[in-house]
């Protein structure tokens, strides 16, 4: 096995743990938002998939139909969820495969 450098296997897992990171943290950043009812409930999320507001336009507030909201709701996080997974598959690029690859080394 001549040539074989553990050491610089090493520093290579360590940088693209470094990149993986870096990804991470500017995902994190982005907003993506998710619809339901035509816009009349709106979910907004970040790229880590925590959600970071909702706005319920209030013609849909009707006390006699709270389920017709609950599900408005429900409909628009899981919306935005599935944008913030898209978002994450999008910006992984290079780096996709990598937890894969390097299990219990990449965060």
């Amino acid at each position: 096995m001549a040539g074989f450098d553990m050491n610089a296997l090493f520093q290579q897992a360590q940088q693209l743990q470094e990149q993986m990171k870096h990804a991470q943290e500017e995902l994190a950043k982005k907003q993506v938002t998710g619809t339901a009812g035509g816009g009349m409930v709106v979910v907004t999320a970040n790229g880590k998939g925590e959600m970071l507001k909702v706005q319920i336009d209030p013609k849909v507030v009707d006390p006699k139909d709270v389920a017709m909201l609950e599900d408005l709701v429900l409909a628009a996080v899981n919306s935005a969820l599935r944008a913030a997974q898209a978002l994450a598959q999008s910006q992984a690029g290079p780096l996709a495969g990598l937890k894969d690859m390097f299990p219990g080394m990449v965060p």
